[in-house]
This record gives structure tokens, C-alpha cells and sequence, in this order.
């Protein structure tokens, strides 16, 4: 660690950091232009975290759902864990930790109620109806650049784009990618053909590449222990016997093993022994927690049946122009009202599947389970009591 430490003493940053004077706009006006106060991608950051979508992450399930537990992470808390480490790895290697936050806090913003689980609910249904797919890190682009309107660089967007952590890799390398008319026809193509495309995709900058692999850093060992807390698994559950102490273990070990084998490299990388042990804990836990318990089995059936309920009762709505309903007052009117001072526009009008979608998975837990209870008379009983008194008070 001597090359780091001599690196932080100096001051300088690494040949292959992405330079705020290299950020890429749409709009090249003077507001969003980069200054010693306000350099180009911390901008980026402070545009994210105030975004009401942004605000929303804390409302929406990471792992667990239906279980009134403060101190089980919720997404908000993910994208700033995921933050934590990869800027971590971005100082040790000298790269910009402003751009390595702007997608950190990005990566997850389009995520939907119920993590993983309402991800492919509601990608059954979008795709039945569009032949296209549902991916939150496609959505998550769709959120800052269209329905946020925030002129957010092309670095923070592909680095967004690109954060897919199911896919594993020892090596990332950059891509090369300069423009947005090829990364716009990256989106489209995502939108197309799905998991075809995004699992082959590259990040443009070094940072996009750490942020890539923090997301799985900073998930497996936290997951362990919010599985344990949650009465899901005990401190024996896991092979390397560990415990909840493997979330310590694991954000020292695998932040040392990352810098040590990037280090002045125009990749990111982690040792073979290294990457062997992160993809061994993350099937461990597809296995021991994720399989069974991201949303509650007892309630999986019915969950789905409301995404799919709900999707059409919106659809209808919009068809038949229903402006008292939902999807008009409490998403497209207040969307178009905040794109009106930038000079844009939310084109609802052109695909009013995409329009369902993007008004779906803008949704926290409880609005969605408040929506459904609203419209479908069994949801009040089969959704699960949220107490946070259950156990305490007589």
C-alpha cells in the first residue's frame, strides 16, 4: 500500500481518472458548467439527492419486506453503502470520487417496491404486453435523463447503466464509449433485448467500473446481517462461520484486494482467490437468503397479482383519460410540472405502457400496498400488519 500512500501524499490523480473538464451534457448551457466550487459530476451528485425519486430509495425494499424493522437497510441506505465503498476504492487508485458518487447514489434509482422480486413481476407483465423488458438499471437512466430532465453527464448515466452487479467478473474494462447518440442506442437496445445486452455491457470510466463492483461489496456481507436480525438465519448459518461479523471481513478484504490489483492499471480488477471468495458468499447467500425470504412466500402469489392488477386499473385510467386518477395527479401532472422549467416535456402520451411502468416502479412499499388496498378489497387482508409495536406493548 506504499504506492497509495504516496500517491494520496502527492496529491495528484491517476492517468486514468475521468477529469471533471472530460464530463459530456446534453445541454451545454452556462448553468450547468463546471467550476473550481462546483466541479462538473459534484453537480451530478447534488442533482440525484434531490430528486423526490431519490428521496423515495428509503422507502422501498432492499432485501426484506413487510417487516417494521428500522434497522434493516432499505435501498436508500444501499446506494449510500455502495457510495462508502467505492469511493474507498476510487481514492486508493486516485480517481474521482465525485463521479464515483453521482453513480453510486444514481444506480438504484429506478428500482421498484419489493426489490428484486417487483422487478420481475413487473417485467412479466411489461413484457406480455410490449415484448420489451423491465431492468431497474435501464429505468434508473430513464428517471435522471427523461422524467428527472437534469442534464446529467454521460459518465454518471453509462456509469449508471452498467452497474448491473448480477452479473460477476474478475476484469472490468472500459468501453471507449464518447457520445450520446451511441449510448442512446445502447438504452434502446436494453429496452429490446434485455439481459441479451446488458450483461455484456462495459462502463465508459474507471470509476463506472468501481462503483460495478461495490455494488456486490457492499450488498453480501450486509445481507448476512440483516438476515439475521430478521430471524432468518443465525450466526451458524454460513460456511465461513462467520457470521455477521463476514460484513466487516468482507468490506477490509475485498476494498484491500481490489486497490491492490488495480493500482496504476487502465482496468479494475480483483485477485483470482479474491473474486473466488465474493462469488462464493453471493451464491451462498442466493441460497441460504434470497431464494426464500426477499418478500415472504405466504404473500408472493397474491403480490404478483396485484402488480398485474394494478398495471391494468392504471392502463384503463389512461386510456380513458380519467384525470382524478392516480397516475394523472400524482404522477404525470407533477412530473410535467417539474420538466415545464427546463423546457421539457413528459411525452406520457406516446406509450402508455411505458408511462404504467415508470408510474409503478416509481412507487415505495407502502404506496403500493396503499394503492392496492384502496382498489382491490381482498389487498387489506392479505397484506401483512406493520407494527412497530408488535411484541413490545401488552
Amino acid at each position: 500500500m506504499a504506492r497509495v500512500a504516496d500517491l494520496r501524499a502527492s496529491g495528484q490523480m491517476s492517468p486514468f481518472a475521468c477529469k471533471n473538464t472530460s464530463a459530456i451534457r446534453r445541454d451545454l448551457s452556462d448553468r450547468d458548467r463546471d467550476t473550481a466550487l462546483r466541479p462538473a459530476f459534484l453537480r451530478d451528485i447534488e442533482k440525484i439527492m434531490h430528486m423526490g425519486a431519490y428521496n423515495r430509495l428509503a422507502g422501498k425494499t432492499q432485501v426484506f419486506s413487510f417487516r417494521a424493522d428500522d434497522d434493516l437497510a432499505r435501498r436508500g441506505l444501499h446506494v449510500q453503502l455502495v457510495g462508502r465503498v467505492a469511493r474507498d476504492i476510487g481514492r486508493g487508485l486516485g480517481l474521482n470520487e465525485d463521479l464515483i458518487e453521482a453513480i453510486a447514489l444514481g444506480h438504484d434509482i429506478g428500482h421498484t417496491p419489493f426489490g428484486h422480486v417487483g422487478e420481475r413481476y413487473l417485467d412479466t407483465i411489461f413484457h406480455e404486453r410490449t415484448g420489451r423488458y423491465f431492468r431497474h438499471n435501464v429505468q434508473s437512466v430513464r428517471v435522471l435523463d427523461v422524467l428527472g430532465g437534469r442534464n446529467l453527464t454521460l459518465q454518471t448515466l453509462d456509469g449508471v447503466i452498467c452497474h448491473n452487479g448480477e452479473f460477476e467478473q474478475q476484469v472490468f474494462e472500459t468501453s471507449g464509449l464518447t457520445s450520446f447518440d451511441t449510448f442512446d442506442r445502447v438504452v434502446d437496445s436494453c429496452w429490446e433485448r434485455g439481459d441479451e445486452v446488458i450483461s455484456h455491457m462495459r462502463p465508459m470510466t474507471l470509476e463506472g467500473c468501481v462503483v460495478r463492483v461495490s455494488d456486490m461489496i457492499a450488498y453480501v456481507g450486509k445481507d448476512r446481517q440483516d438476515a439475521i436480525r430478521a430471524g432468518l438465519a443465525s450466526e451458524e448459518t454460513f460456511d465461513d462461520g462467520l457470521g455477521g461479523a463476514y460484513n466487516s471481513w468482507a468490506l477490509s478484504a475485498f476494498i484491500a484486494d481490489v486497490v491492490e490489483n488495480s493500482f496504476g492499471k487502465d482496468r479494475i480488477e480483483m485477485s483470482e482467490q479474491g473474486f473466488a471468495e465474493l462469488r462464493r458468499a453471493k451464491r451462498e447467500n442466493a441460497t441460504k437468503i434470497y431464494t426464500s425470504s426477499e418478500v415472504n412466500g405466504d404473500f408472493a402469489g397474491p403480490i404478483e397479482d396485484f402488480f398485474s392488477g394494478l398495471y391494468m386499473h392504471e392502463l384503463e385510467a389512461l386510456k380513458s383519460g380519467d384525470t382524478s386518477s392516480a397516475i394523472f395527479v400524482q404522477h404525470i401532472e407533477p412530473i410535467c410540472r417539474h420538466l415545464a422549467p427546463y423546457g421539457n416535456t413528459y411525452r406520457w402520451e406516446d406509450d402508455l405502457d411505458l408511462t404504467v411502468m415508470d408510474f409503478i416502479s416509481s412507487m415505495t412499499d407502502e404506496y403500493f400496498m396503499a394503492s392496492c388496498e384502496a382498489l382491490f378489497p381482498e389487498a387489506a387482508e392479505i397484506f401483512p400488519r406493520r407494527t412497530y409495536f408488535e411484541g413490545i406493548l401488552p
